[in-house]
């Protein structure tokens, strides 16, 4: 039996169980939306990071080059020989055959230490030179080993110089010329325009012509050639001429043999400047020798007295005078 004393059902309570049960249900889609929206996102995220991958750089090279002796080098082809030591430092597994001289060839190759990270070479070579003659004969010049990859660009291998296992052995001597020391510099080199350039190792040994030797071999002959021209000035005699002559056949020949050890080049060399100062000079000293033949056979001794004077003071000022400048420009 039911009691009548059963209290009422409240009307709005079903209502608000309903409300809830919305709310609830709101809140679970915006969650799984802003999970759905979320979950790529991070997925992506994750993704590229596992794909970037760090992009190489390229093989760093160390390279020194010591040289041990320079010789038979020539001026009339261009030409040197060389034996150095030939180091490589460097992470990668690199040797000489990943290398090539670009001014030369190797005619032997003694490798001494052989391991992934270091190698070391003494090689004998063949090298070409392009000397500068514009001094000539108080030249001087460059004598370079170049080296380069044979293969792999700038971008995948680059040289830096090895100091401690770069230089000149004090020792190292080549005839007739006198060492001045060893410069290294890393360069780069172009093939084809556009394309990535080569890196590339010079090592420049440089000479100059031995000064003693010049002035014996070259100066001493066409001075002592020009004392005896401008010594001829005081005769008064016609037979000066037949010296002079002489003088300046001598000359001629003695600059066709110092001429004759370079080779032909487009521009005047400093002894071409010196030779024609000195053919202008016997020229000079021919000239008055002539004029005092023809004042002679005229029997104008007025005139013979003249050519003599004047001779014997304005040939060996204007000579003396060409020459010092000739030698301040080559000093300066």
């Amino acid at each position: 039996m039911v009691s009548e004393k059963a209290g009422p059902v409240l009307p709005g309570r079903e209502s608000i169980a309903r409300r809830d049960r919305k709310i609830l249900s709101g809140l679970l889609l915006f969650v799984i939306a802003v999970a759905l929206i979320l979950i790529p996102v991070a997925a992506d995220s994750g993704s590229g990071t596992m794909t970037s991958a760090p992009v190489p750089g390229p093989q760093v090279v160390y390279i020194g080059v010591y040289v041990v002796d320079l010789k038979q080098f020539s001026v009339a082809d261009g030409t040197y020989e060389t034996n150095f030591y030939l180091s490589l430092r460097s992470d990668a597994n690199v040797s000489i055959n990943d290398l090539e001289f670009m001014n030369g060839r190797a005619t032997s190759v003694t490798t001494i230490t052989d391991t992934p990270q270091e190698k070391d070479y003494r090689v004998y070579a063949t090298m070409t030179a392009n000397p500068d003659l514009r001094l000539y004969p108080f030249d001087n010049h460059t004598l370079p080993i170049i080296v380069e990859p044979t293969v792999f660009a700038e971008k995948e291998m680059v040289f830096v110089i090895d100091e401690n296992n770069t230089g000149l052995d004090s020792e190292a001597d080549l005839p007739g010329w006198t060492l001045t020391g060893m410069s290294a510099e890393v360069t780069n080199q172009t093939y084809v325009a556009g394309e990535v350039p080569y890196s590339r190792a010079v090592f420049n040994n440089g000479i100059q012509r031995d000064t003693a030797s010049t002035l014996l071999k070259f100066f001493l002959p066409i001075m002592l050639i020009i004392i005896v021209s401008l010594a001829s000035l005081l005769m008064k005699v016609s037979s000066r001429l037949g010296l002079n002559g002489s003088m300046f056949l001598a000359a001629v020949l003695i600059h066709w043999r110092i001429a004759d050890a370079i080779p032909l080049v487009a521009y005047a060399t400093f002894l071409d400047f010196f030779m024609i100062i000195t053919y202008a000079t016997l020229v000079m000293v021919l000239v008055s020798g002539i004029l005092i033949i023809k004042y002679t056979e005229d029997k104008n001794a007025r005139r013979v007295e003249q050519v003599n004077y004047w001779s014997l003071r304005l040939v060996p000022a204007v000579s003396i005078s060409l020459y010092i400048l000739l030698f301040l420009i080559l000093m300066l």
